[in-house]
């Protein structure tokens, strides 16, 4: 028998990217505290919160294979969350202008009934080009900064801040797509593609 697949998230871009692959499974939000103690390194962060989630939902599903995440966005070791304002996100853009920064996924996959337990972190670094202050200005009033971390958003209107990356796109909308894969099809095995 198959074991079930369940993705812990609530995010829509995580959801995309999972069925982009062909995965069939479904979705069990967690309802977590998504705080943190300010001394937490980002791998820490992200390591964190997502056996938050997985373990939150891991415990009315045991069956199931739950697979959790959290994604930060980390400039200089200092992570750069969801800006509540426009002011917040002409600030955070500004911060990211010509310059690398990183976005760290934390994966966590578990399975009680079948004793599996997996957890990662994959960085990959985003580089900006010159952020003109017109550019900046046009991007906020879309909105698309104001609820993704680090205020854009790579997958939409947010590429056109983005000089190069190196490392995983699918890591930087909030999953790295390789490596779930790999081990969905150790523990679930090829079957666990292309289902409908």
């Amino acid at each position: 028998m198959t074991i079930p697949i369940i993705l812990a998230s609530a995010s829509p871009r995580r959801e995309a990217l999972l069925r982009q692959i062909g995965v069939c499974f479904e979705v069990v939000a967690s309802d977590i505290s998504e705080d943190f103690e300010a001394a937490l390194s980002p791998r820490e962060v992200v390591r964190l919160l997502s056996k938050r989630k997985c373990l939150a939902v891991a415990a009315k599903r045991p069956e199931a294979l739950v697979i959790a995440a959290d994604t930060v966005v980390s400039l200089d070791g200092q992570i750069l969350g969801k800006p509540a304002s426009a002011g917040m996100a002409t600030k955070m853009l500004a911060q990211l202008n010509n310059r690398t920064h990183q976005v760290i996924t934390g994966v966590v996959m578990h399975c009680a009934d079948k004793g599996i337990l997996e957890a990662f972190e994959v960085a990959s670094d985003v580089t900006f080009g010159n952020l003109y202050h017109e550019l900046i200005e046009e991007y906020i009033k879309t909105g698309e900064p104001l609820d993704k971390a680090g205020a854009y958003a790579i997958q939409g209107i947010g590429a056109l801040l983005v000089q190069s990356i190196r490392g995983s796109y699918s890591n930087i909308v909030g999953l790295p797509l390789f490596e779930v894969a790999e081990l969905v099809r150790k523990y679930v095995g090829k079957d666990a593609f292309f289902r409908s």
